[in-house]
């Protein structure tokens, strides 16, 4: 092998400062995903919210699991976003990613509504992810 070729890339990429597109880890990936559900909230954004599930998500209602992302945006807009915005802003705290393999993650945590007049609002969560073609998804919601 010509030792060459490895201290020649290496002499490029310190001249032009280069560097390979480092892939991000499945928790990475998975938190970026959930901060994107926090961000689509406190914009007022319920499309970007939603997008973090696929579309035959499951939530655990009073009475049990219930599904379809439908359902879950229904749920959102009887609820938290009744005047067609939440009134609180949303953040999460104390997050846990647990891969189960490959293509699924166990992801706890806590939920933080605060602001809008109101007192703060916290609870713990769970959800299930799975890996899609469009990245990682939330295929159960148990808050």
């Amino acid at each position: 092998m010509n030792r060459f070729i490895p201290f020649a890339a290496f002499l490029l990429l310190a001249i032009t400062g280069w560097s390979a597109p480092v892939p991000r880890s499945a928790e990475a990936q998975i938190r970026a995903t959930l901060d994107s559900t926090s961000v689509g909230w406190n914009k007022g954004n319920l499309p970007q919210y939603l997008s973090a599930y696929i579309p035959e998500a499951t939530e655990m209602g009073p009475n049990g699991p219930r599904g379809g992302v439908e359902v879950i945006e229904n749920t959102m807009r009887n609820g938290f976003w009744k005047t067609g915005r939440p009134l609180q802003t949303l953040r999460y705290d104390h997050v846990a990613v647990r891969m189960l393999g490959k293509k699924a993650a166990l992801v706890t945590g806590q939920f933080v509504l605060t602001g809008g007049g109101k007192p703060d609002r916290t609870g713990w969560f769970t959800t299930v992810w799975t890996r899609t073609r469009k990245g990682w998804r939330m295929i159960h919601d148990h808050s």
